[in-house]
């Protein structure tokens, strides 16, 4: 775990989530507030249209990309918020397992959204996440 990231649980609240309820970071940090990750390829294409776990794969290949170029990685995330393009439960909940399984037991909280529409053309997932840095990175 990162030593400037400490995930906060509750054992007054359901233990059955599948993330931390808040998390706490350590001063000094970097923040790093990401865009919103995309299921886009090199070459700006939506990938895996109407494929929502596929679409969820694409974007936190290219969020692990962001947070790397930045001198962090997923375990330096204190939050993060899912966009799935549906009404549909199970679309959010395929979209979701894959963030969840990305992110491993760094469990960090988030929130997970149901929305009209996102920005690109066949667009169904898109992830946004705030992370912490300790120690002396690139700024």
């Amino acid at each position: 775990m990162n030593a400037g990231v400490r995930l906060i649980r509750n054992d007054d609240l359901a233990q059955t989530v599948e993330y931390a309820y808040a998390a706490e970071a350590a001063a000094p940090v970097r923040a790093l507030w990401t865009a919103g990750a995309c299921p886009l390829d090199a070459d700006g294409r939506t990938v895996a249209p109407g494929d929502y776990a596929g679409q969820a794969r694409q974007v936190m290949r290219n969020l692990t990309a962001v947070l790397e170029g930045a001198g962090a990685s997923l375990r330096d995330v204190v939050k993060t918020t899912v966009y799935v393009a549906s009404t549909r439960q199970e679309d959010l909940v395929a979209a979701w397992e894959v963030v969840r399984d990305h992110m491993g037991d760094h469990d960090a909280p988030s929130t997970l959204l149901g929305v009209t529409v996102l920005g690109y053309d066949d667009q169904l997932v898109e992830v946004e996440a705030v992370a912490v840095i300790t120690g002396d990175g690139p700024s």
